[in-house]
Protein backbone atom coordinates (compact mmCIF):
# COMPACT_ATOMS: atom_id res chain seq x y z
CA UNK A 1 0.00 0.00 0.00
CA UNK A 2 1.52 3.06 -1.19
CA UNK A 3 1.20 6.09 1.82
CA UNK A 4 -0.02 9.61 1.04
CA UNK A 5 0.48 11.43 3.66
CA UNK A 6 0.07 15.60 3.89
CA UNK A 7 -0.25 15.51 0.07
CA UNK A 8 2.96 13.43 -0.47
CA UNK A 9 3.26 10.61 -2.00
CA UNK A 10 5.20 8.16 0.34
CA UNK A 11 8.40 5.69 -1.22
CA UNK A 12 7.46 2.32 -0.66
CA UNK A 13 10.59 0.78 0.05
CA UNK A 14 11.91 2.92 2.72
CA UNK A 15 11.38 3.00 6.16
CA UNK A 16 9.11 5.10 8.54
CA UNK A 17 11.19 7.22 9.85
CA UNK A 18 12.70 7.84 6.51
CA UNK A 19 9.94 8.58 4.30
CA UNK A 20 8.36 10.88 6.77
CA UNK A 21 10.98 13.25 5.65
CA UNK A 22 9.71 13.45 2.50
CA UNK A 23 7.14 16.25 3.93
CA UNK A 24 8.27 19.47 3.99
CA UNK A 25 8.65 20.58 7.45
CA UNK A 26 9.34 17.23 9.10
CA UNK A 27 13.18 16.24 9.88
CA UNK A 28 14.51 13.24 11.69
CA UNK A 29 13.36 14.59 15.23
CA UNK A 30 9.89 15.84 14.03
CA UNK A 31 9.47 12.03 12.62
CA UNK A 32 10.91 10.02 15.91
CA UNK A 33 8.20 12.32 17.66
CA UNK A 34 5.12 11.57 15.00
CA UNK A 35 5.97 7.90 15.24
CA UNK A 36 6.59 7.95 19.49
CA UNK A 37 2.94 9.44 19.95
CA UNK A 38 1.15 7.15 17.34
CA UNK A 39 3.57 3.87 18.74
CA UNK A 40 4.28 2.72 15.20
CA UNK A 41 7.93 1.02 15.12
CA UNK A 42 10.09 3.17 13.26
CA UNK A 43 11.61 0.19 11.10
CA UNK A 44 8.63 -0.55 8.94
CA UNK A 45 8.31 -0.10 5.60
CA UNK A 46 6.17 2.00 4.10
CA UNK A 47 4.49 -1.12 2.02
CA UNK A 48 3.89 -2.83 4.98
CA UNK A 49 1.84 -0.39 6.97
CA UNK A 50 -1.72 -0.75 7.28
CA UNK A 51 -4.81 1.87 6.50
CA UNK A 52 -5.09 2.45 10.00
CA UNK A 53 -1.46 3.29 10.98
CA UNK A 54 -1.09 5.43 7.97
CA UNK A 55 -4.42 7.18 9.10
CA UNK A 56 -3.01 7.68 12.71
CA UNK A 57 0.37 9.42 10.89
CA UNK A 58 -1.87 11.76 8.89
CA UNK A 59 -3.65 12.75 11.54
CA UNK A 60 -1.47 12.98 13.71
CA UNK A 61 0.92 15.68 11.23
CA UNK A 62 -2.12 17.45 10.26
CA UNK A 63 -3.51 17.92 13.73
CA UNK A 64 -0.20 19.54 15.38
CA UNK A 65 2.03 20.15 12.95
CA UNK A 66 2.45 22.67 10.42
CA UNK A 67 3.70 21.29 7.04
CA UNK A 68 4.21 21.84 3.41
CA UNK A 69 1.59 24.02 1.68
CA UNK A 70 0.85 25.82 5.05
CA UNK A 71 4.44 26.12 6.44
CA UNK A 72 5.53 27.13 3.14
CA UNK A 73 2.86 30.19 2.90
CA UNK A 74 3.76 31.18 6.46
CA UNK A 75 7.67 31.62 5.50
CA UNK A 76 6.99 33.43 2.34
CA UNK A 77 4.64 35.63 4.12
CA UNK A 78 7.27 36.42 6.99
CA UNK A 79 10.21 37.07 4.40
CA UNK A 80 7.66 39.32 2.68
CA UNK A 81 6.70 41.27 5.82
CA UNK A 82 10.47 41.85 5.89
CA UNK A 83 10.83 42.99 2.49
CA UNK A 84 7.69 45.63 3.34
CA UNK A 85 8.64 47.00 6.20
CA UNK A 86 12.12 48.12 5.23
CA UNK A 87 14.25 46.05 7.35
CA UNK A 88 18.40 44.88 6.75
CA UNK A 89 16.98 41.26 6.28
CA UNK A 90 14.04 42.46 4.04
CA UNK A 91 16.75 44.33 2.22
CA UNK A 92 18.93 41.36 1.81
CA UNK A 93 15.77 39.36 0.64
CA UNK A 94 15.10 41.98 -1.94
CA UNK A 95 18.98 42.01 -3.35
CA UNK A 96 19.01 37.83 -3.48
CA UNK A 97 22.45 38.21 -0.79
CA UNK A 98 23.05 36.31 2.16
CA UNK A 99 20.74 37.22 5.08
CA UNK A 100 22.44 35.97 7.94
CA UNK A 101 25.87 37.63 7.72
CA UNK A 102 27.80 35.21 5.62
CA UNK A 103 30.69 37.17 3.26
CA UNK A 104 30.19 38.17 0.03
CA UNK A 105 33.13 39.15 -1.15
CA UNK A 106 34.31 35.30 -1.79
CA UNK A 107 31.72 32.72 -1.97
CA UNK A 108 28.09 33.60 -1.64
CA UNK A 109 27.68 31.88 -5.29
CA UNK A 110 24.50 29.90 -4.68
CA UNK A 111 22.44 33.26 -3.24
CA UNK A 112 23.60 35.53 -5.75
CA UNK A 113 24.48 33.67 -8.77
CA UNK A 114 26.58 32.63 -11.47
CA UNK A 115 29.54 34.98 -11.63
CA UNK A 116 29.34 38.11 -14.07
CA UNK A 117 32.49 39.48 -15.44
CA UNK A 118 32.30 43.34 -14.62
CA UNK A 119 34.48 45.56 -16.30
CA UNK A 120 35.61 47.26 -19.79
CA UNK A 121 35.42 44.63 -22.33
CA UNK A 122 37.17 47.03 -25.39
CA UNK A 123 40.31 46.92 -23.14
CA UNK A 124 40.40 43.10 -23.65
CA UNK A 125 39.72 43.49 -27.16
CA UNK A 126 42.62 45.82 -27.65
CA UNK A 127 45.26 43.53 -26.12
CA UNK A 128 44.19 40.83 -28.67
CA UNK A 129 46.50 41.03 -31.62
CA UNK A 130 44.77 41.72 -34.94
CA UNK A 131 44.70 38.74 -37.18
CA UNK A 132 46.70 39.23 -40.29
CA UNK A 133 44.90 40.52 -43.50
CA UNK A 134 44.56 37.69 -46.44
Amino acid sequence: MAARIAGVDLPKEKRVDVALRYIFGIGKVLADKVLETVQINPTTRIKDLTEEEAGKISAEISTNYKVEGDLRREISANIKRLVDIGSYRGMRHRRNLPVRGQRTKTNARTRRGKRKTVGSVRAVKAKAPAAPAK
